[in-house]
Parts: structure tokens; sequence; C-alpha cells
């Protein structure tokens, strides 16, 4: 009978039984991989958030002496007019104020930022024929970087004067800019020095003498020229004219004006001063003034490599170069919430391989649990050589995906290993396992990486800014899955057939081998603690006590496992199942958990959770941007902030143990980096930072408290725009509240939109913190008109009397009085007495010549008419119409969609007037469009997971099994979003259940291809032809041996897979590296990074768990109901 019997089909895999083959390339493959992994990791650049590459460019043009209307009819508009017809242009927006236009072309991501800059710079080329020939200077294309945020704050202060702080800035600034990692280093809260030539406009006038008779003499006398080579016998030497000034008071000597024997000095109309500048900026930590040094990172260099050269260079230059009592310090330094990030999620992965591996042990046994587990650092190793050969950063978009891929990577190795396992018991040679092995699940698995891969390849191809963003996630998990496919069918076989033995749990394992073993590391590690190396000797000694460990408690617990428990779980299982495919229960079954699914998608409505697009955190660093009206004075900024600065510590006074820094900024380089650069002085604008300590030393204390104090002092300054931004996970998408209304008659524009804030004020709309515009009205001016008529009769130009009036009241540099290596401005204007009176300033007399070619003067109020008044103080624009925006914050505690929505209500029969649009823009749109892009990419991946398992089946029905299990997984995830109250979060969950789509079909894809198997041999063995039924108790039969062969597959990969994200998803972090060094864990619960990947990491948890019920359960019971339908169906055809 022996003889008669057919023999049981076995497959085999051509790559992998190749790599059994040639064993030894493969294991010195595998350590190549390793030592070329480690090496890339370790010269990654590391930073928090991947840096966003929006192709943004600028365009800046001065015109000095016109009001904000006139820049935009004048300059604005003709560039615009040129710009809109580029390819790829997303929008334009522009603002025009006095004497100064600015615009920002925002292109379509994946543009190179190159050909955007020359695209741009050719549209204005184009555009000079139509802008103003009196133009100075020609309009100003640069790239915007969005990246261009200080990484740090390097403070200096001390008992010195202003120009000495200044000098040890400088000095520091330049060590500081010579690094390669660093863009730029910008000193704020300056002096500069400035020789002042403060002429008296009378004493010019009586002598004759104007503004460009002291220019030209200064310009000729301060000057330094070769007069060429003297032969003197054999040499030769240079002659050389010094001219220069070498003291500032040498220049009240020169002549400006000889005129009929009389000689007119610089004293004799001006002072001269060595001063400084007028400041354009302050600067000050917790209310003390300071310099500052605001360092931005180049883009794509390493943040923890670059705040550490800093730092080095800082202490190098006060141990030998700086007095001792200067003080130095260092605030809001990105580096370090970065290094605890990154640390944290090192340590969460390292922590999960933990679990993964421990997990493994009780299903595999230790040694094979190590054939599985070497699946994650191989898969990890070839990954960091594929990302950093494509210059990608260790950011938390990485690592996060390495953390949602840890027990994805083991799902092949899980099936490949553990089918090897049981071919080598059934009494398989090692070789011979290994090659059926692979051979059996070789293209399930194939296929199953596939319908995971298939799951989140859409994401990579996201537009827009969030897409830019979140690209790393699917890049990276489709790089490290594919890895994973790699070592299983390649380097795990070859390991398994070297090294895999088949052992009897059941029986006790002699301990002195184990013993012998921890004793070797105990004496190792007593060693490289007596060297120093007191990692390794930590290491040592937990890997000692983990063996003994091993040897008296753990290795009981698995056979107890592996021989009890396991045995009565299979058993559990077979009952349940026949249970569930007997009679008609396959129907109730099924029936139940689509009510199931109905049900929790009653419950989500019902119970509806807050829609957030990105998690909420809790600030580390919260701005608070102030703007006073275009026109105020600098000083009267300064003594604001001065004054907020008190109140505002007065109202943290219960955060103090938790702050860190208060940086205040007036005046330069306190705009809204996001904005662009503001291409004029800012005297009106100023910041404050606050900087909170790291989440682990905030003993609980929540720090959205204290911004939401800080926001109820803002609203108490009226007149003034407080705006109160918090450093944000995730891309910047705007304010939560934006509304944009835009139209080309600005007068009804305004008045609309004045008319749309008070209405909304009076609705009070809950959870709406204040209701701010970016118009800027009342801009104090005065108006000079020329009269072209009379001025043409002197001979005068409108140019010649506004440069005559700038000069009065700006200066005019007329050359540089240089002192050792530095140079300083010599500027010339009116004296302060004089250039802030406006009487003085029209009546100053102006020079000409008549038309018998004799100089004569004429003051300015003969040909010109003064006119006091107000105008916009900008003009802003967006995609060619005007624009204004009303935005505001969302309060802490309210849902930004559910206050939109209340606002949109509010205004649903507001009429809006023709010629106005209004529209809903800022983080709302974005999320609308993220949630539109989402829904496309689930029902692309669904389409391709479906098409793949179609090419792998050959057929119809199996592919609707798997797929309806997919479907049926979201009952998890609505049930965990309902009973545990938490947020949907549009970004994070979306992208969950679409990782979800891609997990689960994998079981489902190996449990329903080896039933396949099971039934084709059970075929065989009956002779049955093609078109034969498996008789029905057969079938049944098969499904249920199937079920209980995949069962620890199964099982391990949804423990493995959920263990991975656990310690990320509840924020349980051990800090691994203090723990071998200092025996001190640092742990806590809690932190951003739970925060952000907390929703995703739920969401695949949730679903999941219920999921492996579904494979076990349902995918069975769907599948003999389908069977069934088809052998009626060919019942019926025969």
């Amino acid at each position: 009978m022996a003889e008669n019997q057919k023999p049981i089909k076995t497959r085999e895999f051509g790559l992998s039984s190749m790599s059994v083959d040639n064993s030894t390339s493969v294991v010195i493959l595998t350590l190549i991989i390793t030592f070329l992994g480690l090496s890339a990791y370790r010269n990654m650049p590391k930073e928090s958030f991947p840096e966003i590459v929006i192709p943004t460019v600028y365009v800046g043009t001065p015109y000095p002496g016109n009001s904000p209307v006139d820049m935009e009819n004048l300059i604005t508009r003709p560039i615009e007019k040129e710009l809109k017809s580029l390819n790829d242009v997303k929008n334009i927006s522009s603002t025009s104020v006095q004497d100064f236009s600015s615009i920002v072309v925002e292109f379509n991501p994946g543009v190179e930022i190159s050909k955007a800059i020359q695209d741009v710079k050719d549209a204005v080329d184009k555009s000079k024929s139509e802008l103003p020939t009196d133009l100075d200077q020609d309009p100003n294309v640069l790239e915007i970087n969005t990246s261009d945020f200080p990484i740090m704050n390097v403070n200096i202060s001390g008992n010195y004067s202003e120009a000495e702080l200044k000098k040890f800035g400088e000095y520091l600034e330049d060590e500081i800019e010579k690094l390669s990692e660093i863009s730029k280093a910008d000193l704020a809260g300056t002096v500069e020095r400035e020789i002042q030539i403060n002429a008296d406009p009378y004493k010019m006038e009586s002598v004759g003498v104007s503004f460009n008779d002291i220019a030209t003499a200064i310009q000729t006398e301060n000057v330094t020229i070769s007069g060429g080579n003297i032969r003197s016998g054999d040499f030769q030497r240079t002659l050389r004219i010094d001219g220069e000034f070498t003291d500032p008071q040498e220049i009240l000597n020169i002549i400006v004006k000889t005129d009929s024997q009389k000689i007119v000095y610089l004293r004799d109309v001006a002072e001269v001063k060595d001063t400084y500048k007028e400041r354009t900026s302050y600067a000050r930590s917790k209310n003390l003034p300071v310099v500052t040094i605001n360092v931005v990172k180049r883009s794509g260099e390493n943040l923890l490599y670059a705040a550490d050269k800093i730092k080095e260079i800082i202490d190098k230059t006060k141990a030998n170069r700086f007095p001792p009592d200067l003080e130095i310090s260092i605030t809001n330094d990105q580096s370090k919430a970065t290094r605890l990030q990154v640390s944290d999620l090192e340590n969460s992965i390292i922590f999960g391989v933990i679990l993964v591996v421990l997990v493994l042990m009780f299903f595999l046994g230790f040694r094979n649990a190590l054939f599985v587990g070497i699946a994650i650092p191989l898969s990890m190793f070839i990954s960091f050589l594929i990302l950093n050969a494509f210059g990608i950063t260790l950011n938390l978009m990485v690592l996060f995906s390495l953390i949602l891929a840890l027990g994805m990577l083991v799902d092949n190795g899980i099936v490949v290993v553990e089918n090897i396992y049981r071919l080598m018991s059934e009494g398989k040679s090692a070789t011979q396992a290994a090659k059926e092995g692979v051979g059996e699940v070789a293209w399930p698995i194939i296929t199953s990486t596939a319908t995971t891969l298939a799951a989140f390849l859409p994401l990579a191809f996201w537009q827009d800014t969030v897409g830019e963003f979140m690209k790393f996630l699917p890049i990276t998990l489709i790089i490290v899955l594919s890895s994973s496919l790699f070592v299983a069918l390649v380097i795990n076989p070859v390991l398994t057939a070297l090294f895999m033995k088949v052992e009897d749990v059941s029986v006790n394992k002699p301990k002195q081998k184990s013993i012998i073993v921890a004793g070797v590391f105990l004496i190792l590690s007593a060693l490289f603690y007596i060297i120093g190396w007191v990692a390794m000797g930590s290491l040592m000694l937990i890997v000692c006590v983990l063996t003994i460990f091993n040897v008296f408690v753990l290795r009981r617990a698995i056979r107890w496992f592996q021989t009890v428990f396991l045995v009565k779980m299979e058993n559990f299982y077979e009952s349940s199942l026949l249970y569930a495919l007997n009679g008609k229960k396959p129907y109730a079954f099924l029936g139940g958990t689509v009510l199931l699914l109905v049900l929790s998608l009653v419950l989500l409505v019902v119970r509806a959770p807050q829609v957030l697009f990105f998690p909420d955190n809790q600030p580390q660093l919260v701005n608070v941007f102030i703007e006073f009206p275009i026109g105020t004075d600098i000083e009267a900024t300064n003594e604001f902030v001065d004054v907020m600065e008190d109140e505002l510590m007065e109202a943290l006074d219960e955060y103090t143990n938790i702050l860190e820094s208060v940086i205040s900024q007036v005046g330069e380089g306190t705009g809204d980096p996001m904005e662009g650069p503001s291409g004029q002085p800012t005297p009106h604008k100023a910041k404050i930072t606050i900087g909170f300590v790291d989440y682990i030393d905030r003993q609980g204390i929540n720090t959205n408290g204290a911004m939401e104090k800080i926001r109820v002092l803002a609203d108490k300054y009226p007149g003034v725009l407080v705006t109160v931004d918090k450093q944000s996970n995730g891309p910047p998408v705007g304010k939560a509240i934006n509304l944009e209304f835009a139209g080309e008659d600005y007068d009804q524009l305004i008045a609309f939109v004045n008319k749309t804030k008070e209405y909304l004020n009076d609705q009070n709309v809950p959870g709406v913190e204040e209701l701010k515009s970016d118009l800027s009205l009342g801009n104090p001016e005065v108006i000079l008109n020329i009269n072209r008529d009379k001025a043409r009769r002197f001979g005068l130009s409108t140019s010649e009397i506004a440069t005559d009036l700038r000069t009065s009241l700006f200066g005019l540099e007329v050359s540089k009085y240089k002192e050792g290596e530095d140079d300083y401005p010599i500027q010339l204007r009116l004296k302060e007495d004089f250039r802030y009176d406006i009487n003085t300033l029209v009546n100053k007399k102006i020079g000409f010549r008549d038309k018998f070619g004799d100089k004569r003067e004429v003051p300015i109020s003969a040909v010109a008419d003064i006119k006091y008044g107000s105008t916009y103080g900008s003009v802003k624009r967006k995609d060619l119409e005007k624009a204004i925006t009303i935005f505001s914050n969302v309060l802490d505690g309210y849902n930004p969609t559910a206050v939109n929505a209340q606002i949109q209500a509010a205004l649903q029969n507001f009429e809006v007037p023709d010629g106005i649009s209004v529209k809903y823009t800022g983080e709302q749109e974005e999320q609308q469009k993220s949630m539109d892009f989402l829904l496309g990419a689930l029902g692309i991946a669904v389409s391709m997971i479906f098409l793949i398992i179609v090419a792998q089946f050959n057929s119809i029905t199996t592919p609707f099994i798997i797929m309806a299990s997919v479907v049926l997984s979201t009952i998890g995830v609505f049930l965990g979003l309902v009973i545990f109250n938490m947020d949907f979060v549009v970004i994070m969950t979306g992208i969950g259940i679409i990782s979800l789509a891609g997990v689960v079909v994998n079981n489902a894809i190996v449990l329903i291809d080896y039933t396949n198997l099971v039934r084709e041999r059970k075929r065989d063995e009956l002779d049955l032809g093609p078109k034969q039924c498996l008789p029905y108790p057969l079938m049944v039969a098969s499904i249920i041996e199937s079920g209980k062969t995949r069962l620890r597959p199964v099982l391990l990969t949804a423990i493995t897979t959920v263990l991975g994200l656990i310690p990320l998803a509840i924020g349980m972090n051990i800090n691994f590296g203090t723990l071998l060094t200092e025996f001190d864990p640092q742990f806590y619960v809690g932190g951003d990074n739970a925060a952000f990947w907390g929703p995703m990491a739920w969401t695949v948890i949730f679903g999941l768990t219920f999921a492996t019920f579904l494979t076990l359960v349902i995918v069975p019971v769907m599948y003999l109901l389908a069977d069934k339908l088809n052998m009626r169906i060919s019942k019926l055809k025969s």
C-alpha cells in the first residue's frame, strides 16, 4: 500500500535554494550588511521632523517715496502679471507697503527650486518694461527656505559696554558661521557704529553749501590711491597716496566749498559724531539686556552634530579668549528636544525588539526566536544603507516608520522559520527542510509583502505640504519591508540550514553549559568595568543575569507554554473552528460580524469623536508675535514689550519651575519666517519666545495651561496685533480659523471684512480665541505733491527733490571710515533738531542753475504742496486679487473642525456682495485636501491589493474573502475610538487605517494559500479530477487542519506587531543608554512622541487585534461558504 501512495507535492523557491547552496557567500554578505548598515546609521544626519522643501520664491522691490497703493499699482501688479503665466505655480501672494513691494510665489511640490528661481527671474525681467524708469534698484529674487528657523539662541551678557558685547558677539558669530552645518548666524540686540555728519540747514543756506558739495568733498578726500612704481637703483618702490581719515574729527577740517577766496570748512556747517546708528533691534533674556545670536542650520545637515560643535566653540572661546565674567547662555536649543525625541524613538525600537523576541521565544523557542529576530536588525541595516544613499535624514518620521514596521519585519521570518522547523520536526534534513520550507510559503509571503507595499505606495505620491512631510513614512516602510522580504528569502534559509536543530522542549537540558556561559559574561563584565567601559560592562552583566534567568525561570516557562498552554490553545481553537463551521453556524458568524460592523458605525456617529487635523501636543516653545501699526517707532515698541515681559512673568508665576527661557526681540528678525523676508526695517514688530523644560522634567505640569494664560494676557492690549503660536508637531498648515476675503474694490472689501468680523464677534462662537485681521489701516503720512510746472521752471526734477529730502531725513552714506579691518559708514543728514521738524524740511532750500548757469536756491515749499493724511499700512493680494484675511487660534479644549463648522453655519445666510469671494483656508483647507487624498489613496491601495491577490490565486472568490476581512477589521478601529473616547486624527488615523489594510491581508493570504495546498494534497490522495469537488467533510477537515497549522504564525504576527507599537502608543520610555552607563533607566510615560504617534499606533493595534479573530475564524467561515457556493454552482451547471 505504501508503494502505491503518491508522493506529497513539494515546492522550492529558486533564489532561496541557491542561497542555501551558497551559504558561505550569504554569511559574508550578512556581515558586510551589518558593518555598512551600522556605519550608515552613524553618518545619517539626525533631526526632529523632516525639513519640508516647498519651492517658494520671493521677489522684493524697493521704490522709495511711494505709498502702499502706489507700490501696488506701479510695482506689484506689473510683476504679478508676468508671474501668473509661469507653469506649476500654486499661488501668488503679495504685500505692498510704504516704499516696498514683496511677492511670494509658491510652486507645486516637486519643482526644482533652481528652475523656479530662474523662471521667476525671467518673468521679472519681462516686467521691467512696465516698471517705473526711475527705479533705483532692480527687484531682488531669492529662495524662501521654510526650514530657516533658529536651532538655538546664543545669548551674551555681562558688565560691558554695548560695543564690547557686540565685538564678543561678532567673534562668536564668525566662528559659528565657519561650521559647514550652519547656514547663517544673525546678531540681534546690538548697535552699529556710525560716523555721523549732522548738518545745520540754515548754516548750509547761509554759505550756499548743498548735500552734494559735502558728499563730494568727503569722497574726494577720504581715498587711498596707488601712484604707480618709482625706480630707485635696482629696486622699485610703490608710490601710495594715503588720504584716508585716521580720526573722525579730521573730517571737520576738510574744505567743502571755495568761493571768491572764501573757504568753507565742514565744521562751519555740520558736526561730526563718532556714535551708533539708530537702533534697529533689542534683545533680552528674562528681561535682562543681551546680545543674541540666532543660529540657523543648513538644510540637510545633522542638527545634533551642529549643536555639539557650537557648544564646543563656546566652551573653547570662554576658556581661551573671553573674560571669565562674561556670561554666555544657550536658549531654545532645538537639539535638546530632538535628541530626546530621537532617543525615545530609538529606545522604543529597542524595547519593541525585546518584547518581540521575548514573544518569539515563547512560541518558537530560544534558538528559533533568534533566527526570526535577526530579521529586525538586518532589515534595518539594509534600510539605513538605502536611506542614507538617497540623502534621507534620520528624523522622527523615519524612526516611527521603523517602529510601525517592527512587528511586520518578523512576519515573513516567522512564516519561513516556523515552516522550516515543522518540516525538520517531520524528519527532513536541515538543507532539504530549508529549501522546501521556503518553497511552500515563498509566493504567499511575496504576495503578502506586495499587498502591504501596495497599501503604502499611494502615500508616497502625496502632494502639498502635508504630503511632503508624510512621504517619509511610506518610503521608509517600503524600503524596510522589502529588506525584510530579502532577509526572509535569502538569509533566514541559510542560517536555519546551518544552525537550526530540532529540540524536544519536554526534555530538561543540562544547566552546566549555560552556567559556564553566564560565568564567562560575568568575568567579561568585571574586566570592562575595570578598564572603564561601563556600558559594555553593564551589557555583559545584563547578559549574564538573563542567561541565569533563562536557565532557572524562562526555560521552564517556555516549556510549559509550548507543551501545555499552546497545546490547549490549539485544541480549543480546533474545537471552536469546528463549532463555527458546523451546520448553519457559518451564516450566523458572518452575519453577526456584519451586524457588529453596522453597530460600530452607528456608535461612531452617535458618539462622534473629535476630528483633529494633526495630534495636539504640549508646546515646548511658545512664540508671541507682536505687531503695532506700521510707522510705530522702535522705542515705543520696545517700551511696550518691556512692560509685557513683566506682566508675562507675573502671569506665568506658577509655571516658573518648568520655565527654561524667555527671549524677547524687538525690530529686526522678529517676523514669521513663513512669511518670507520683510525687505524693510520692522521697528513696529517684536517677538517673545517662551521655552519650557523637557517633558521628562515638567513634573506632570501641562504647558497648554501656560499657553492659555499667555493668550488671555495677549487679549488685554487693544490696538496691538498679538498672536500666540505654539511650536506644533507636523508641517506648517496655517491658522486653525482662517477666512480669506478677496475682491478688487478695496474700500468695499474693507467694509465687508469689518462687517463680517463684527457679526462673528456678536455671535460669540465658543472656542474662538480672538478674531484678528491682517488689514493695516491708519498709517499716518505727510504727502508732498510736487508741482511739476513750477519745478520744471527751476530745472528741478521730482527725483532731485525726493533725494534731497531723503538725505535730510534718512541720511546718505557718503564714504567709509576704516579702523583696522573694520569699515564703518560715514552718514550725512540733518541734525536731529531739524530732521524731524516738518517746517524745516519743506522750507529747506534746494540748489539749481538758472538759464545763465548761475547757481540759485529755492525752498522746496515753493514747488510743492503739503497734505496730511493717512493711508493703508499695506495692500495684500492673493492670486492677483486684493485680499484680507480674518484669523484666530482655537482655545485649548475646543475642536477646530467643530468651531469652523459653527462659523460656517453662522455665515450661511450672511449676504456676500458681488465682486467679493470668501474662502476657508489655513488648517481647514489642508485638512479637507488631506482627507480627500487619503480616501483616494485607500481606494487605490485596495484596488492594487485586490489585483495582486487575483494574480496570486487566479480566482475572484479568494480576493473578495480577503478584502472583506480588511473592511471588517475597521470594526476594531471604530469600537476602539468610541470605547476609549479617542480623537479621530485625520492624518494619523487615516494612515493607520491604510496601514491596517496592508497588514491584515498578510495572515489571510498565508492561511488561504496553505488551505489551498492542503486541499490539493487531499485531492491528489483521492485521485480527484480538476473539476471534481472535495467532499464536504474533507473540505472542513482541510480548513481546520490549515487553521491549526497556521495558528502560531497568525498569532505571532499579530502579537509582535501590537507589542512593537505598545511602548510608543502608551508613551513608555526607557533610556537604555543611561541604564547601561548609570543604572538609571529614566523611565517615564507620555511625551511628545506618544501624543504625535499614539493615534496611528492605536488605530493599528485596535484594528489588528480584531482582525486576528477575523483571520482565525471569519476567514475560514467565508472560505467554507464560498466553497459551498462553488459546489452549488457546479451542480447547477452539471
